[in-house]
């Protein structure tokens, strides 16, 4: 993770995989928020992979922004990640503009709702849903 600072925004660029593993990386980088900053952008170019901890982690990351009354934006959705969306939302078809529709507040509430649900009924030795 890179985290670069321009103005009155800052940019985190994700790399690698979104996974169990991201959430605490991702929430520490609201540590480097300045009081001059009313701007988050979310960099997934180089993210190939997400799994349903990850877009949960996404999810609180952005959440925990807007309550530092960050505007917050996430650029660079890759096909995989797209499509854990889409499948986690219950949208047919390969990727169906999730990540669009991610910057709407009510996906957003949408996605964590079902992806909670989904870790919840997931037998943990077959993975988060291991079809995506």
């Amino acid at each position: 993770m890179d985290i670069q600072h321009c103005r009155n925004s800052m940019q985190i660029s994700a790399t690698g995989e979104l996974d169990e593993g991201a959430g605490e990386i991702l929430q520490r980088a609201l540590d480097y928020v300045t009081i001059d900053e009313h701007a988050l952008l979310v960099d997934l170019h180089a993210v190939a992979a997400m799994d349903i901890d990850g877009l949960l982690h996404l999810l609180n990351l952005h959440r925990s922004a807007e309550r530092m009354h960050l505007r917050v934006q996430v650029t660079g959705w890759q096909p995989q990640p797209q499509q854990c969306m889409a499948t986690v939302a219950g949208i047919p078809g390969p990727r169906a503009g999730t990540g669009e529709r991610y910057a709407l507040a009510g996906f957003r509430r949408l996605l964590e709702e079902k992806a909670q649900r989904a870790r919840e009924h997931s037998d943990v030795t077959d993975g988060w849903l291991p079809h995506i």
